[in-house]
């Protein structure tokens, strides 16, 4: 008999989502639809706002990643009021992301992602989660986690004021520098977060390359997907998350294109489905030609794994060891066992805990010179940073007395959105068999398939293809008075 397993809400993730898996009448499934099924307007509400006001704003989209947001917008602002941009302040922005990078990390692998490896991807849900994890792996490894994560925020703290919704940098620069004692503050901590980061790898390498089982999972499981990659990389195609040109490769490697941020119109154009407040980006050159996979696919993915993938090296010498080491692990590059995306996490976090060495030791970084103050107003800025979930891009235009007239974000998971519905149909189909009744543990595994992607759909949902199904309900002496439906 035909019948729909529906997984809502979906677990470890940030946002809302669900799961719809369409079976036949023999237990097969038929089809299978990742829904996000809330919405969030910021592109319309900032318009009308002074300009200036929007990276202040766009923190408040996410919590997990307020930085890439916050980031993005003063790029995009200061190219609006005419993009001048003093060295040192580049730095301060870009160090205070390393650090921001490196917490984000530790949150995704340890509490999001480690449950299902430490605990077994068909454990007991009870016990699948960072308690379960901790007592697996011990109070000394739990303590080590919640130190070093409690450590890159106060070094967010330090330097731009805040960690979380940080109102700090401004048009031309930020607004306050780094002094001598807080850097001496900083620097202890940079070097435990260094050596946190090597034992991450470590870890990785024990418990889960140990493991056979996960291994013949990562590479052969139903986690594989053949579309492109994206990412943001430096002038010798080293991966960039602050700052550099968009590459774009295909899964054999080769370069499909390289662009500027204020290219990324002529590069990338947006789809919309009706089950969906979700976009679905592609390239734009090749059209969209639907949920495909192959060398002439128009998807691609921006997530940690494609970041790597677009890469020719590493741009600091452990995590380049760290880089060679695992492409020689897993025998392909590009790497399209999408379960890897785990591993490059902890990669990347290597490359941020020493290029956070590296400003400690710049003697110009405790420098004055971080701001200039904006001589007029160009009307138009594009802002592209490496979210940790992928690609983003703000674009803002603004009138002759810098209020805001549009904004337009393409969102790191909004970049994955095809990716995450192509493999979790994938993961479904392979997992579930007919005639076999799906236990808790093998819907888990279909969970997985998302949880590679590491999503925030809080910042992704701004797609409104329908009308919003409402529903208002007036009371009058506690009792309801009148009631009004919409529906989708």
């Amino acid at each position: 008999m035909a019948r729909t397993i529906r997984i809502d809400p979906i677990t470890r993730l940030e946002g809302h989502g669900k799961i719809e898996i369409f079976l036949n009448d023999d237990g097969s499934v038929k089809d299978c639809h990742f829904q996000i099924p809330e919405l969030r307007g910021f592109e319309r509400f900032v318009v009308g706002r002074p300009v200036e006001e929007l990276p202040r704003i766009v923190t408040r989209i996410c919590g997990v990643c307020p930085a890439s947001h916050h980031l993005a917008g003063a790029k995009a602002v200061d190219g609006c009021f005419g993009g001048e941009l003093p060295p040192l302040a580049a730095k301060l922005r870009d160090m205070y992301y390393q650090a921001h990078y490196i917490h984000s990390h530790i949150a995704h692998f340890f509490a999001l992602a480690a449950p299902d490896f430490v605990c077994g991807p068909q454990s007991d849900p009870a016990l699948r989660n960072i308690l379960g994890v901790v007592a697996k792996v011990g109070l000394e490894i739990g303590g080590k986690v919640i130190k070093s994560r409690a450590q890159a925020q106060r070094i967010q703290q330090i330097i731009g004021g805040r960690s979380t919704h940080v109102v700090w940098a401004i048009p031309g620069g930020v607004s306050k520098g780094l002094k001598p004692e807080e850097l001496a503050e900083i620097k202890p901590m940079v070097d435990e977060l260094y050596d946190f980061t090597l034992f991450s790898l470590k870890l990785f390498k024990d418990v889960v390359l140990g493991n056979p089982a996960y291994v013949d999972l990562i590479l052969n499981g139903p986690y594989n997907l053949e579309v492109q990659n994206m990412g943001l990389v430096d002038p010798n195609n080293a991966p960039n998350f602050y700052d550099g040109k968009v590459r774009v490769v295909d899964f054999k490697g080769e370069e499909i294109c390289k662009y500027s941020p204020r290219e990324y119109a002529d590069n990338v154009a947006e789809h919309v489905e009706p089950w969906s407040y979700l976009k679905f980006p592609y390239l734009k050159q090749r059209g969209w030609n639907g949920f495909v996979e192959g060398i002439d696919s128009s998807i691609y993915m921006a997530t940690p794994l494609s970041r790597l993938n677009v890469a020719d090296r590493m741009a600091t010498p452990k995590a380049q060891e760290a880089f060679e080491e695992m492409f020689h692990t897993l025998k392909q590059k590009p790497c399209r066992a999408l379960m890897a995306a785990h591993w490059a996490r902890l990669v990347e976090m290597v490359q941020n805990a020493e290029t956070l060495k590296k400003y400690c030791a710049d003697p110009e970084i405790t420098g004055d010179r971080y701001r200039v103050v904006p001589q007029g107003i160009t009307g138009e800025g594009v802002g592209i940073v490496e979210a940790m979930r992928g690609t983003l891009t703000h674009h803002y235009t603004c009138d002759k007395n810098g209020i805001c007239t549009s904004a337009n974000l393409i969102v790191g998971t909004t970049n994955n959105n095809a990716a995450i519905h192509m493999v979790t149909r994938k993961a479904a189909s392979g997992l579930i068999r007919p005639g076999v009744e799906p236990t808790e543990g093998v819907l888990n595994m279909v969970e997985m398939a998302f949880r590679t992607f590491d999503p925030c759909f809080s910042c992704a949902t701004h797609s409104l293809p329908g009308q919003m199904p409402l529903q208002v309900k007036i009371f009058k002496g506690g009792k309801l008075h009148r009631e009004f439906r919409r529906c989708c």
